[in-house]
C-alpha cells in the first residue's frame, strides 16, 4: 500500500509539473497576445493624437468658415432689402403710371367734343395758310425773271 501511495504521490505529481508546464504555456500566451494588444493600443493611441489634432483643426476651419457664412448672410441680407426696396419703387412707378393713364383717358373722354373742335380749327388754320402760301408763289412765279442766258458764266478755278 506504500507503493500505491508513492505511486500516487509520483503521479500527482507528475499531474502537477504537467498542470505547471501547461499553465506555464498559457501564461506565455497570454504575454504574447497582452504585448500585442500592447503594441497596437500604442498605434492606437498614436492615432488618436493624429485625429484629435485633425479635428481639433477641422472644428476651428468649420467655425471660421461659419463665421464668413454669416458675415455673407449680413451681406446679403442688404442685397436683398435692396432688390426689395427697387421692387417696391418699380411698383410705386406702375402704379403712378396707371393712375396717369387713367386721369388722361378721363379727361380725353370728358373734353372729347373739344378736342374735335381743336382738330378742326387747325385743319382750317392749315388749310388758310396754304392757301397764302400758293398765292405768294403764283405772285412770285408772275414778276419777271433774269434769263440765264443773258447772264455770263463765271469759270471757277481753285487754288
Amino acid at each position: 500500500m506504500i507503493i500505491i501511495l508513492y505511486l500516487s504521490v509520483a503521479v500527482i505529481a507528475v499531474a502537477f509539473l504537467f498542470l505547471v508546464i501547461s499553465l506555464s504555456k498559457t501564461l506565455r500566451s497570454v504575454q504574447t497576445t497582452l504585448d500585442s494588444v500592447s503594441t497596437t493600443l500604442t498605434g492606437v493611441e498614436t492615432q488618436m493624437k493624429g485625429i484629435t489634432v485633425e479635428t481639433t483643426e477641422l472644428l476651428h476651419k468649420t467655425n471660421a468658415l461659419a463665421v464668413d457664412i454669416q458675415k455673407k448672410s449680413e451681406s446679403l441680407n442688404s442685397v436683398v432689402d435692396s432688390v426689395r426696396q427697387v421692387g417696391n419703387s418699380i411698383q410705386g412707378l406702375n402704379t403712378s403710371i396707371s393712375r396717369v393713364s387713367t386721369t388722361v383717358t378721363e379727361q380725353t373722354e370728358a373734353n372729347k367734343d373739344k378736342i374735335a373742335q381743336v382738330v378742326q380749327w387747325s385743319n382750317v388754320a392749315m388749310d388758310i395758310w396754304n392757301k397764302v402760301k400758293g398765292k405768294r408763289n403764283q405772285q412770285q412765279n408772275q414778276s419777271p425773271q433774269i434769263e440765264e442766258e443773258n447772264v455770263p458764266k463765271r469759270s471757277r478755278m481753285y487754288m
